[in-house]
């Protein structure tokens, strides 16, 4: 049984070699695939015993189901693991004991993942731990056709592992905000494709197992994208901070559960209704306004 381990980055200089680090006592192969990285990225990737491969940047389901055709012949199993991630000695030991041992109708297992944010752990608000499938058969399991808050999908059975992935990312608060900015982006486009229908559509909402993220999903698809765009952002944050308690994270919580629970949501729909407003003015379908306005090009 071979497992490897696929990464994705770009200029990821101050979390790389943690990354390979943490997988490295279970991981037969590592992969990294960068998408122009202008720091020390490759040569650390490379000088911690990983395989670099290039290949320019569309989004993270096509560079992830890129990278996949590219693993090595007799790989058997496949770890997704972002770079700004590391897997816990506990999930590395389960994985080292119990991986081999799945029958063969198991082609997904789902682990724990956990962040920081400003250094501290997010323990309220109902965000965290989640379960997502990040193990997975190779050739049995692919990245949704998704822009944003894509997972991975499998049709046959998964099981479960206790151990946890954390999410830790070094960078500073600007970045941070760059990032989401760039996220509000791709989920625009994900929520314009699940109202026009402009490009095949993949969800989790649809597959057994994994109840927590195909719930999630269903609620954001089902529910939450029918309310009205900004009264939503605001339901919602009053459900994490007050409801769920995330006001007990301290002041490093009340900041990600403002700005990740009601900032990012809320710039997500100012963008949607400025993409909407911009196809209703200028009499432009839905492709040329997404390309206009949020500078994506969805053909």
């Amino acid at each position: 049984m071979t497992l490897c381990v696929v990464i994705l980055t770009k200029n990821e200089e101050r979390h790389i070699e943690r990354a390979i680090a943490s997988v490295e006592e279970i991981a037969d192969c590592c992969v990294v695939i960068d998408s122009g990285s202008s720091d020390q990225t490759i040569s650390l990737a490379k000088r911690a015993g990983a395989e670099v491969l290039e290949n320019p940047w569309v989004n993270y389901a096509t560079q992830f189901n890129w990278a996949l055709d590219q693993l090595p012949a007799g790989t058997d199993w496949v770890l997704r693991l972002d770079a700004d991630e590391f897997v816990t000695p506990e999930l590395a030991q389960q994985i080292k004991q119990d991986l081999a041992k799945q029958p063969k109708q198991v082609e997904g297992i789902y682990v724990s993942r956990r962040m920081t944010f400003l250094g501290r752990p997010i323990r309220w608000g109902g965000v965290f731990p989640i379960r997502v499938l990040r193990l997975f058969r190779h050739t049995k399991g692919r990245c949704e056709n998704r822009w944003m808050d894509e997972h991975i999908q499998v049709l046959g059975e998964t099981a479960n592992f206790a151990g946890e992935i954390i999410d830790d990312n070094q960078n500073q608060l600007t970045w941070w905000i760059a990032k989401h900015n760039d996220y509000a982006n791709r989920e625009v486009v994900d929520l314009l494709n699940l109202e026009y229908g402009f490009m095949p559509h993949e969800t989790v909402a649809r597959l057994k197992g994994g109840q927590q993220t195909g719930v999630k999903r269903w609620l954001k698809e089902h529910i939450y994208a029918r309310l009205p765009g900004g009264f939503r952002a605001f339901v919602y944050f009053i459900y994490r901070y007050v409801l769920r308690l995330g006001f007990l994270d301290g002041k490093e919580g009340t900041a990600f559960h403002v700005l990740q629970g009601f900032w990012y949501r809320y710039l997500v729909d100012t963008k949607l209704y400025e993409t909407k407003k911009y196809m209703k003015k200028n009499n432009a379908d839905v492709v040329t306004a997404i390309r206009d306005v949020l500078q994506i090009d969805v053909s």
